[in-house]
Formats: C-alpha cells, sequence, structure tokens
C-alpha cells in the first residue's frame, strides 16, 4: 500500500469538497470476497486532477459523471480523476474486495465453538479503502448513506440507526450520518446477541458473538450503567449535545485495538465479555475504555484533527476524560491504575530512540505509514498526563470552558493544535502557547531527584531537576508511627506541600520547620509528568512500609519511582524485589498489587537479572503468592487470592504443586479453575514439560471457542519439543499466511520462554529475516506483531543487540517493523545494563 503523504492530502483539500458517499455492501457473494459500490458526491474549486483510493481485489466499473474510466488505471490503490472541471462532481465506483483475517478492512471470523461467521469494519487511517473507494483522509469530511445486504437472520449495525428494508429480505439500510471522516465509517454485521435499552431519547445496545451471549447477559447491567452514566457526565461537561443519533458497542472478535470509535458503533475487543473470574481493576479498565471511547464522540468524531500529527488530539484527550470521567460518574478510582500502569508505558516509549513528541510537527508526520507509529504510549498516557498537568495549572473551570470554545468553534469540522492552544488561552488568559511548547513539542520525560538537607531546626527539599518543563506539583510529607511500629501516616499538619516549578533545568529548594519526615513523596497525586526519585531515607522507609500508606494512589507513585530507578540502574532488582517480598502480601489494592507484581515477573525476573539467577528471582515472587494466598484464605473468590494464583501459576519452576491444581481442577480452598486459568495453567505446564499434545488437544475439545483455540496455539508452541518448535514456526513464519493476528500472538507467546534458553538459541539468528519477509506480506498489525510478541524473548545478550543493528541497518523494512525493532533494541541495551551493573 503506496502511505498517502501530507502534501498530497492538503492539495486533495485545497482543491476539492467531498459532500456524500453512498456505500452499498453485499456480503452474500461468498467467504473470501463481498462486493462494493460507492457513489460519492464531491465539487471541484477549480480545475485540476486528483485521485480517489480503493484497495479491491477486481474493479469491475468506474464512472466520472456518467463516463466510464478505464479499471486498468488503478494503480497502487489509487484511481486517477483527471481533467476535473470546476464544480460538482459524481464518481460511481463497483469492486469486488477480499475480507480480511488481521482486523483490517472488513474483518471476517468464523467462532469455532458453534460455526456462526461474524462481520466488522477496521477503517482507520488507511483501511477503509479495503471497504469502499473514498478520498481517504480526515479533513475532507463527508454524510455517509450506507446500504447492507446480509444472509436473513443477521443483524447489521451502522453509524446510524439501522433498519431492514421493506420486501427486501437481508437488505439494511442505515441512517443518514451527520459529516464524519472516511475512517470513521463503520458496519458490523453477523447473527449477533444483543441487549437493547434506551437512554436520553436514543437507542443504546450492547452487542456480541452468540457464543459469549450468558456472559454479556451477565454484565449487560453493570456495562449499561457505565455507559448511562459516562454519557451523562458528558453531557454535563460539554455544551454539545451528543451528536450522533444512537450509541450502540458491539464486542467484536479478533479487535487488533483496545476499542474504536465509530460514531454510533463503537467496536470494542471481546476479551472485555469476561468469561472467566477477573479483577475489579479488570472491570475498571473495561470502564475506563468505554469512557474514552464515549469522549471521541465529541474529541475525534465531531471535531476531528486535520492531518494525523494531531493524533494526540483525539487519543490524550479521550485518555484523559476516559480516566477523569469515570472517576467522576462511578464508584472506580481509576488514576491508581493510570499510575501503577498505564503511565510507565509512556515513559518506556517516550526513553526510547523513537520518541516523538506528544503534538510533533506536520513535517515529522509526512505520510499514513509514519502516523502509524504513532499511536503509542507517548500519544495515550504522556498526552494525558500533559493534559491531567495542564488542568492542574489552568483549573478545571478554565480548562472545561477552552474545550467548549473549541468544540463550538469546530464542530463538524476539523482542528489542530493551534486551534485547541488559541482556545485554552481565550478562556484562561493564561500563557498557554508557551506552556505547549514546553509540553506539547518536545520529547523525554523530566526527572525530579530529592536530596534533604537539615540545618538549624529547618530542613530543606532540594530538587533537582532535568529536562526544564514547568511543573506544578504536591510533595507528600509522612512519619514513622511511634505508636505502631512498622507503619507510616501523614505529617499531622502540613502533609502536602504544594510545589511550582519554573521551566528550566537546575535545583530547586524549598524551606520547611521542623525535623525532616521520614518519606518524601515528590508527584503526591500524580498530577504531572516526571520521573520521580526518592532519597535514601524515604526509599528505606518506603521500602518497608510503603502498603501501610492509605492512599493507593501514594503508592502506586512510590512503586513508580522503584521501578524507574530499577530501570535505570539506581537500585538492583535484587533490592526491588526484597521490598516486593516485604509489602507485597499486605497490599490491599488489586490495582497495585497487579501492576507490582506484573513489573516484578515480566522485567525484572525475565531481563533484570542474570539467566543463572532468574529462579532465585521466581522464587521470591512465588513466596509472595503463597504468603498472599495464606492471607485470603477466608476470600477465596477475592481479586487478590486471584491474582495470588495466577502469580503462582507464572512463576512456577517445578511442575508438581500446578499438577495437583490441575487435576483436583482447583486450588484448595478455591478458586475453581475456570476456563481461563485451566489454560494459563496448561501453558505453564507446558513450557515445563510437564504436558503433550495429547492432554492440550483434551482442553480444546473441552473449550473450542476461540479462546481455547488461542490457548491451545500457546501451548503448543511453548512444549520444550523440537518438533513442537518447528511446527511453531511454521505457522508463524511459512508462507501459507494462515494465521489470524490473534492466533499469531498466541503462537508468538508460547514459543519464546527464558526456560528453553538452549533450545531456542538458533531461531534467534533465523528470527530477523523471517520478520522482515512476513512484514512486508502482511501489513501494518503483524509487523506490529512480529517485532512486539514475537521478538526473541529471553536473550538479553549482546549478540541479540548485535543481530537487531544488523537487521535494522537493512533496506526497506516496513515502518511499523522498524519501529518495533529500535526498540527492542534499546530496551535489551537497557536490561543489559542492569544485569551488568554498567
Amino acid at each position: 500500500m503506496v502511505p498517502l503523504t501530507r502534501a498530497e492530502a492538503a492539495a486533495r483539500a485545497q482543491l476539492i469538497d467531498v459532500h456524500g458517499y453512498a456505500v452499498d455492501l453485499d456480503f452474500t457473494g461468498g467467504d473470501e470476497t463481498f462486493a462494493s459500490e460507492t457513489v460519492i458526491r464531491f465539487t471541484a474549486r477549480r480545475p485540476g486532477d486528483t485521485f480517489a483510493e480503493l484497495h479491491p481485489v477486481t474493479l469491475h466499473a468506474a464512472e466520472l459523471d456518467g463516463s466510464a474510466l478505464d479499471p486498468a488505471v488503478l494503480a497502487d490503490g489509487r484511481l486517477p480523476l483527471t481533467g476535473l472541471t470546476a464544480g460538482e462532481h459524481e464518481l460511481r465506483v463497483r469492486a469486488t474486495m477480499r475480507y480480511s483475517h488481521t482486523g483490517e478492512g472488513m474483518h471476517r471470523f468464523t467462532d469455532p465453538a458453534d460455526g456462526l461467521t461474524y462481520l466488522y469494519s477496521m477503517c482507520c487511517m488507511t483501511e477503509g479503502t479495503k471497504v469502499f473507494a473514498s478520498f481517504d483522509q480526515p479533513d475532507l469530511k463527508a454524510v455517509f448513506d450506507v446500504t447492507v445486504t446480509a444472509p436473513e437472520g443477521w443483524t447489521v449495525l451502522g453509524n446510524g440507526v439501522a433498519t431492514r428494508v421493506a420486501g427486501e429480505p437481508g437488505r439494511w439500510r442505515c441512517a443518514t450520518t451527520p459529516p464524519i471522516s472516511t475512517y470513521l465509517m463503520a458496519v458490523a454485521a453477523g447473527p449477533y446477541h444483543s441487549v437493547r435499552t434506551e437512554h436520553a431519547g436514543l437507542p443504546f445496545g450492547i452487542h456480541v458473538r452468540r457464543s459469549l451471549a450468558e456472559h454479556l447477559d451477565k454484565d449487560a447491567d453493570e456495562i449499561f450503567d457505565i455507559t448511562r452514566r459516562c454519557f451523562d457526565r458528558f453531557g454535563e461537561l460539554f455544551d454539545e449535545p451528543y451528536p450522533f443519533d444512537s450509541y450502540n458497542q458491539a464486542f467484536v472478535p479478533e479487535f487488533n485495538a483496545g476499542a474504536m470509535e465509530n460514531p454510533g458503533l463503537v467496536t470494542i475487543r471481546d476479551e472485555y465479555v469476561f468469561r472467566s473470574a477477573v479483577t475489579g481493576t479488570q472491570r475498571e479498565l473495561r470502564g475506563v475504555t468505554i469512557a474514552h471511547e464515549m469522549a471521541h464522540m465529541w474529541f475525534g468524531d465531531l471535531v476531528t484533527l486535520r492531518w494525523w500529527d494531531d493524533i494526540w488530539l483525539n487519543e490524550s484527550f479521550a485518555e484523559y476524560m476516559g480516566y477523569q470521567v469515570l472517576a467522576e460518574a462511578t464508584g472506580f478510582t481509576p488514576w491508581t491504575e493510570f499510575a501503577a500502569s498505564r503511565k510507565p508505558w509512556g515513559y518506556e516509549a517516550d526513553q526510547r530512540p523513537s520518541t516523538h513528541p506528544v503534538a510533533p510537527r506536520g513535517e515529522d508526520v509526512p505520510d499514513t505509514a509514519s502516523a502509524w507509529t504513532n499511536f503509542d504510549g507517548i500519544s495515550y498516557a504522556k498526552g494525558a498526563s500533559a493534559l491531567r498537568q495542564l488542568v492542574t495549572w489552568l483549573g478545571e473551570e478554565h480548562f472545561l470552558a477552552g474545550v467548549n470554545d473549541h468544540i463550538t468553534r469546530h464542530r463538524f469540522g476539523n482542528a489542530t493544535l493551534a486551534d485547541f492552544i488559541d482556545a485554552m488561552a481565550r478562556a484562561s488568559g493564561r500563557p498557554v502557547p508557551a506552556w505547549a511548547d514546553a509540553w506539547l513539542r518536545t520529547s523525554g520525560p523530566d526527572t525530579l531527584t530529592p536530596s534533604v538537607v537539615t540545618e538549624d531546626g529547618a530542613w530543606h527539599l532540594d530538587i533537582a531537576h532535568t529536562g526544564g518543563r514547568p511543573h506544578r506539583l504536591r510533595v507528600g510529607l509522612y512519619d514513622a508511627d511511634a505508636v505502631s511500629e512498622g507503619r507510616v501516616a501523614p505529617r499531622a499538619s502540613g502533609a502536602v506541600a504544594e510545589i511550582e516549578l519554573p521551566a528550566g533545568e537546575g535545583v530547586a529548594r524549598h524551606t520547611f520547620t521542623g525535623r525532616r519526615p521520614d518519606l518524601v513523596v515528590l508527584n503526591e497525586g500524580d498530577l504531572t509528568y516526571a520521573k520521580v526519585r526518592l532519597d535514601p531515607i524515604s526509599w528505606e522507609t518506603a521500602r518497608q512500609t510503603v502498603s501501610t500508606l492509605a492512599d493507593p494512589l501514594t503508592r502506586g507513585v512510590v512503586w513508580g519511582a522503584a521501578r524507574d530507578m530499577v530501570r535505570d540502574g539506581e537500585l538492583p532488582p535484587a533490592a526491588y524485589l526484597a521490598a516486593v517480598r516485604r509489602n507485597l502480601p499486605d497490599e490491599p489494592s488489586d490495582t497495585v498489587l497487579s501492576a507490582v507484581l506484573a513489573f516484578a515477573r515480566q522485567q525484572v525476573a525475565d531481563r533484570y537479572v542474570p539467566l543463572g539467577r532468574r529462579a532465585e528471582a521466581l522464587a521470591d515472587l512465588t513466596a509472595v503468592a503463597g504468603d498472599l494466598i495464606d492471607a485470603t484464605a477466608d476470600d477465596p473468590d477475592g481479586a487478590r487470592r486471584l491474582i495470588a494464583v495466577r502469580t503462582t501459576i507464572g512463576a512456577a519452576t517445578h511442575p508438581g504443586l500446578l499438577r495437583s491444581w490441575w487435576d483436583a481442577g482447583a486450588v484448595p480452598g478455591g478458586p475453581a479453575l475456570d476456563p481461563e486459568l485451566r489454560w494459563y495453567l496448561l501453558h505453564r505446564l507446558a513450557v515445563l514439560g510437564a504436558t503433550d499434545a495429547a492432554e492440550i488437544d483434551a482442553e480444546l475439545a473441552r473449550d473450542p471457542g476461540a479462546s481455547g483455540q488461542e490457548g491451545a496455539a500457546r501451548c503448543r508452541a511453548a512444549l520444550p519439543d523440537a518438533a513442537a518448535k518447528a511446527a511453531a514456526w511454521e505457522a508463524m513464519f511459512g508462507p501459507g499466511d494462515r494465521l489470524s493476528t490473534y492466533l499469531f500472538t498466541a503462537t508468538a507467546e508460547g514459543f519464546w520462554q527464558p526456560e528453553q534458553h538452549d533450545l531456542l538459541a538458533p531461531y534467534v539468528e533465523r528470527y530477523f529475516p523471517a520478520a522482515v519477509d512476513l512484514a512486508a506480506r502482511r501489513g501494518h498489525y503483524l509487523a506490529t506483531g512480529v517485532a512486539r510478541t514475537a521478538f526473541p524473548r529471553g536473550f538479553v545478550d549482546a549478540v541479540t543487540v548485535g543481530l537487531t543493528e544488523r537487521c535494522l541497518a537493512g533496506d526497506g523494512l516496513h515502518p511499523a517493523l522498524r519501529r518495533g525493532l529500535a526498540d527492542q533494541a534499546d530496551d535489551l541495551r537497557r536490561a543489559l545494563r542492569v544485569v551488568t551493573g554498567a
């Protein structure tokens, strides 16, 4: 696919205005392809040439103003339109399109649980041209009229309310949309199970494949309650009413993203329809996703970026509002999860060579291929953190006034960073452009390092500031509780200090009376975006007492500081694990517990300790999990016990205990092994060589659906057997290209295991040419997956770094693969520095 350049998009937008699309899709023609007919009404401002985009199997006919175009002129997905005269035009295109199995274009999925087939579109950025002909750029908005022919018995959903056409079996018509961008056009079709209601005079619906119907029904009240509460809260915050005619949420299979903000038809990965026990944090994250996509109805759908350099206008805003509105409208407290899990994604991305500003300049996003790589932790987590700091600086009242001004001025249109900043400046009277230059146009995280000096009955907090952004933050002050040994509590007076750090690097001093606190926490409340450190006395206090801090968000900030200190080589991994061992059995928040254990297991144990000491690290985690299991004996179905059981499974180095759980079908004292736990446990048994293909096949027969297929693929690839590894490699990289994105990911997750170092060593060098070839064949999502999931996990050595660098020096790498490999190389170098202490 030839990417659309920013210059081409600007030239086309200057030449034409697009008024409307009539899209007619027919899904009754077979399993591999579907029919697509498009009529586009547009106006040329002056004589000129341009092109439309389409990626068909066959272009049957194209007509411009009634005159036939030669289908042979279609090249690289572009249909030239030459000799346009000033005035109105009509383009008609009739084509056969191919279904996708990688979550792009029109994805087709046949459920192995019951043989039923489901379709949904994913048109984000460039993929709509695999569904219909278009002028595919975000600033050429138009109304859409969509009709669909589907097999009888199917449900059809679209951006507007879909209704059956009387007298035409299988024929559906979607209500005309307001002006929207081409990447937001959406259709879902299949024998979906639907639960419907009405709220605020609008139809609301949630939809899922039939094999998950009972699980959706179980959670429907909760999903609708969150949806209604968030909808009402957005209605209070925004002056502009919800701009579309319905609100459907389709939980769809094999979805690559978390969700997609199609107006009136949000598509969400169906893992959020829980079929097994989950923690409160997992439910909370589902709520964040619902709120995030709803925020897009205003920021992204109603007001849309002009070009893809302003991805942050969509994603950072929706990320911030998703967390904030869920916190305001429900009983969830999602900012703890943001600090403990989401924000580290941004910090890690921001320290790699591939980092970029939250709002890169247009010339730095020259085409759609480069824009794809910016859907990352910077555009989401860092951007949301920047907005949270902006709210802290301006005040919520001024921030919302600016947001509403921005929406009012650009409703159903397009906007840029400059437009947003101007609205904030008008509303607040503050120098927002300077703030934006410091926060949104620069890369890398700031680092705030405290040191405490005591003298003459006072203590001084010196904050060394690198990075240079201005910050408004809080400092938490805590003292050890002399009455209850081993606990800390907020200082009785002056428990929180409000501090402003001006722009520029250097050391800022703040003076306090009395003796120094035992624990000083920079960025209390997590209101700014900066890596923070703990001074030596504060770390000594924290490592013994962090679990006793009353506020889970504060505990998340402290653990985040320790995490960054490990990654930067300032805190030995063994010291971090010792703090985990001491504190986590008493950690009451499943959010903090999950985040700390995930970092300890996936990064510390797998990357930051020498391979020869990995078993010791896993033993520490097993001991923590055992203490948690003992402490939760009275709550066998609680979140902390579930986390403990998962940790025990994932950290096991010997199969005996796991095999006893498997044979019993339950953990002694609970919980029972539900489908997800069974696959997780069987996978670990496979890694340890304590199961075989026959037992995996038997479990698949017990759980034959899509999740079971993925679980079986993961387990087969994990077997420490040469034949199993060869088969998994062929499935991933062989010429057949038969794996969906999900099955590819599952196979890759099973394949690379640190426990199987010697068996896997010959595959490390083979990975690089195989990855290059696969990415070239299968496009963006597989290119991302092959770099992220199929990279040789567990090989933290200079040889792997060298092979990665040599591959990066080559020509012709898919942009997503190049970005992913560059990140992997940087992560390996960091891990090597931690392992060697260099």
